[in-house]
């Protein structure tokens, strides 16, 4: 576009105006001569509701999802849950063979009744000792020997009684409980599998606590993280019924980034009720996030917004006053004359947008029409001064 002192795209570069001047616009009706000028499309400034969304996708989960895994290494003996499952907190819900560990405890058994009865023996040796000390009969180091043997035997008995509760706990761990009232979502093993419970817990199943209360987990781009906040209503969809909107609210916005090839985002947790049990975990959702609405205010359509004039366009002499630097911004959007064929300045303030309308904060009235295209006339040189076709 051509650059001339008072004309349109200086005024749009330029910004905001000095606190308390005034901007004087002395557009000269001036076009590169070789052809008539261009003329316009508009569209009218009206009333409206608009609605400002943050869009984003996500995973669906449930509220509390814990892994069933096992403590000790064996064989699955017997499994009683599967897929799908509903089970309640204390169900046996898989079996590892016992025969080791049931040997195992029989042998603890055996060396804790062993200790016990050289604790007897022992408590029998100090008596004795004790009675020949005081008849003279005996010496003092064998009285003392003795009692060390009996604190030695008491130690014992604590070691192997120690030894006896691990060994019932491991036998007791050949049973798997669920460890919540909830649903099977996934079942890991099959009967006959040897799990190995060495540096990782094996998992059996994973089950969700409840599934008629779900979150989705979003990603949200961080040009758009600072609209969201806790309590906002969420619409959303997912592929399985493609048309149905769910509806959910923002219940958490973390703050910790997640940075995927140069892209970095922040995770938005959305509390979603499915008490159809329809939604499943694991499906994406596609959500949009009712970040701001208005009702009932002057809209003008974005086309507007992104009008630019041809370099042939002529121009009203227009005056525009500014009295401070607005928290926005101001744009700067053309009107047409009374002839059709003459264009005129409005610096707008502009408030929340849908994409397709913008709010109006200032600068225009209801029913002003604006400029959102240009139509050339027949034979007029083109927007950008080449010939028209």
């Amino acid at each position: 576009m051509r650059t001339i002192a008072w004309n349109a795209p200086s005024l749009a570069r330029a910004g905001a105006v000095t606190a308390g001047a005034l901007l004087l616009l002395l557009l000269p009706a001036c076009q590169k001569s070789g052809g008539p000028a261009a003329l316009y499309e508009t569209a009218p400034v009206k009333k409206g509701d608009i609605t400002q969304l943050v869009t984003a996708s996500g995973t669906l989960s449930a509220l509390v999802s814990v892994d069933v895994g096992s403590q000790i290494s064996g064989r699955i003996l017997k499994l009683n849950a599967d897929f799908n499952s509903k089970v309640k907190k204390g169900d046996i819900v898989a079996q590892i063979e016992p025969d080791i560990y049931q040997a195992a405890l029989n042998q603890c058994v055996g060396e804790v009744q062993s200790a016990r009865a050289a604790l007897e023996l022992c408590r029998l040796t100090v008596e004795r000792k004790r009675s020949l000390v005081l008849q003279k009969a005996g010496t003092q180091a064998d009285l003392d020997k003795a009692n060390a043997d009996y604190a030695q035997a008491q130690a014992t008995i604590i070691i192997q009684q120690a030894l006896l509760d691990r060994a019932q706990a491991d036998l007791d761990h050949c049973r798997i409980e669920a460890p919540v009232d909830g649903l099977v979502i996934s079942r890991k093993v099959d009967v006959g599998q040897t799990v190995a419970a060495a540096m990782t817990t094996p998992v059996l199943y994973t089950m969700a606590q409840d599934i008629t209360k779900m979150h989705i987990i979003a990603s949200v781009s961080e040009a758009d993280i600072g609209q969201v906040a806790v309590g906002q209503a969420v619409d959303f969809s997912v592929e399985a019924f493609p048309d149905e909107v769910f509806h959910g609210q923002v219940s958490q916005v973390r703050k910790s980034a997640t940075t995927t090839n140069n892209v970095v985002t922040y995770d938005t947790v959305i509390d979603v009720e499915n008490p159809e049990e329809k939604l499943f975990p694991g499906m994406t959702a596609e959500v949009s996030i009712y970040v701001a609405q208005r009702k009932a205010i002057l809209t003008v359509p974005n086309s507007a917004l992104r009008f630019a004039p041809p370099e042939t366009a002529k121009y009203e002499k227009t005056e525009v006053a500014s009295t401070a630097k607005p928290a926005r911004g101001l744009r700067t959007i053309y009107l047409p004359a009374s002839n059709g064929s003459t264009l005129k300045l409005a610096l707008v303030k502009i408030g929340i947008t849908d994409g397709l309308t913008s709010e109006v904060l200032s600068g225009l009235a209801e029913s002003d029409q604006v400029v959102t295209a240009t139509t050339p006339v027949k034979g007029a040189g083109g927007p950008f001064g080449g010939p028209s076709k």
